[in-house]
């Protein structure tokens, strides 16, 4: 496999880009034209002595915006761990840099939309969870790199990277197109990783979580629901489990998506939006593109619905299981399982229901696993396909409870844990493991609904507290003001990132220009002054009584009123995106 650089320093002059490879006995550098755009290959010996230096930690690719095209880079990076004896970087930090050297020459309208461009990229860029390795394939499972031909084998990391996990692929298209540049540039992903190295029995393993994020369908809470067109799922997210022990290793894949149909559950000001199925579309294609690719990468498939069979959620949980009925294929088994009513009054018990009632799939499915001497002895068959509302909370919860199960057959098959022994028993594993599974949940959430996720108590401690509840209380409470007021522009920043919207420099105004209805201005002025009436005179009392009571009673309507009429009107005075298709949104 053709590695990348590792090791950068990034000399730059007022025409040119000189990104040098610092690795020992490289020779290459990458030099940008700063006016033509132009990505060649050089020597060290044609780095102006002139330039200013700085060391880098990598590229994560170029965009162009209103000011003309930037370059971005990674700045600093810390060591996750090992990977079979590759390095895992996390990404920290990032520098987004203009290839011109002043933005005079644009409007002061240009001017404000470029910095508000600027300002969603770097909101991308500071969403925690991004990963990259130099000299390893980490947008794939272990058994597909197992399942590869030798041509792949001998592929760059650009051109072998599964493209759905591949954040940067937009802002590399340049440099993917010039294969002499690809040493220079390697695969980025987003979701979350940890590596932990650990003992049991006196037997110390690697124990190691991967969850990689599509960044097909990319979205944030509310604006992206459901599938598009082509059968990408919202909130997409592969996870794999892996175990390392005396060069033996095993793997165990599961995945999470929306409900893969044409549905959308728009922000109104409401705290929990209504869900809306749509009417007007072949629910059957997209639906039947997804399960086609689903099976295709991870085979037999089985659904996990995990939301309320009753309520809003009841009409697409009928509406999923028809489908699949619909399909009549025999590699999809469907199962709904209504999380909240079995786990009511603090039940938690009872989700060992839904685990002995997938267990012999989940035995049927089992794991893929290579021996010591490099020989594959087992593959795995199928995947759990996990859902809920949101594909965050009650679905890593089942996860983690069925990796756990997964889990305890490969160690004792490894003999790491002796016959009899209980996952459970070990207890400072346990904890290792439980920690692992409840910051997956709260990076996943993070990224798709801007919290930390619920239920994380029952995940880090095995049940249930009421301080746990408390602080969901506060995640929800969060999670409400983001997504109603901050979370368009979030949307915005994830589609101008992954290119679903390109600025051209010769457009006068752009979609961020939109104006809003009079409405949005005046009624929450007026909600406030009348409310603000209203506290005044209650503190300020009049005359008699029955003064101050009118008063009260007026101003107290008044403000009443106008957030009745914010409340009907929702849709327009929340953060909607401005740069999204309709499609997306719909």
């Amino acid at each position: 496999m053709a590695t990348a650089y590792e090791r950068f320093n990034l000399h730059a002059t007022p025409e040119k880009f000189y990104i040098e490879a610092c690795d020992d006995g490289a020779n290459d550098v990458l030099v940008i034209d700063r006016v033509s755009t132009e990505m060649t290959l050089a020597g060290i010996k044609d780095i102006p002595p002139s330039g200013v230096t700085r060391p880098i930690c990598g590229i994560m690719g170029t965009i162009r915006l209103v000011a003309g095209m930037y370059l971005i880079v990674i700045t600093r990076k810390r060591k996750v761990g090992d990977l079979f004896g590759h390095t895992v970087w996390k990404a920290l930090e990032f520098d987004v840099i203009s290839y011109k050297k002043t933005i005079l020459h644009l409007t002061d309208f240009q001017m404000q939309d470029n910095k508000a461009f600027l300002s969603m990229l770097r909101n991308v860029l500071n969403t925690d969870g991004f990963y990259f390795c130099t000299d390893y394939d980490l947008t794939h499972t272990q058994q597909r790199l197992s399942n590869t031909s030798p041509d792949f084998q001998e592929m760059s990391l650009l051109e072998r990277a599964d493209q759905r996990f591949m954040w940067n692929g937009n802002l590399l298209r340049e440099i993917t197109a010039q294969p002499e540049l690809h040493k220079f540039a390697f695969p980025v992903i987003h979701g979350f990783i940890v590596m932990n190295p650990c003992c049991i029995n006196g037997k110390v393993f690697e124990w190691i979580l991967i969850s990689r994020r599509s960044c097909f369908r990319a979205g944030v809470r509310y604006y992206v629901r459901g599938i598009d067109s082509e059968g990408h799922a919202a909130n997409f997210v592969e996870t794999e489990q892996i175990v390392q022990y005396n060069n033996a290793r095993v793997s165990f894949v599961q995945t999470r998506g929306s409900m893969p149909f044409f549905w959308s559950q728009r922000p109104n000001l409401k705290y929990k939006p209504k869900p809306q199925i749509s009417t007007d579309t072949n629910h059957m294609d997209g639906f039947r593109r997804h399960f086609e690719s689903q099976v295709l990468i991870y085979g037999k498939q089985v659904i996990l619905n995990l939301v309320n069979q009753k309520g809003s959620e009841l009409p697409l949980e009928q509406a999923f299981a028809k489908m699949v009925n619909g399909m009549e294929n025999g590699l999809i088994k469907y199962i709904a399982f209504d999380f909240h009513k079995e786990c009511s009054k603090m039940r938690w018990h009872r989700l060992q229901i839904l685990v002995d009632a997938v267990s012999d799939m989940q035995e049927e499915f089992g794991y893929f696993m290579v021996s010591s001497d490099g020989k594959v002895m087992s593959e795995q068959s199928g995947t759990f396909r996990s859902n809920c509302m949101d594909c965050l909370d009650r679905t890593n919860v089942i996860q983690s409870l069925l990796a756990r199960r997964s889990l305890q057959s490969q160690l004792q098959r490894m003999g790491v844990l002796h016959v009899g022994q209980k996952i459970e028993e070990q207890a400072d594993f346990e904890k290792i493991y439980k920690n692992a599974w409840a910051d997956n949940a709260n990076a996943c959430a993070k990224q798709y609904a801007g919290t930390g996720a619920l239920k994380t108590d029952f995940t880090r401690t095995g049940k249930r507290t009421h301080w746990g509840l408390v602080m969901d209380g506060w995640n929800s409470m969060i999670r409400y003001y983001k997504n109603n007021f901050s979370d368009g522009f979030r949307q915005d920043s994830i589609d101008l990132f992954l290119g679903n919207y390109t600025v051209d420099e010769t457009d006068g105004l752009t979609p961020l220009h939109m104006q809003k209805d009079w409405k949005f201005l005046l009624l929450p002025v007026i909600m406030v002054v009348a409310f603000s009436m209203c506290i005044i005179c209650l503190l300020m009392a009049g005359d008699t009584w029955t003064e101050t009571l009118a008063y009260v009673l007026f101003w107290g309507m008044a403000s009443a009123l106008t957030a009745a009429v914010i409340v009907v009107n929702g849709r327009e005075f929340v953060d909607a995106p401005k740069l999204v298709q309709k499609e997306k949104m719909d």
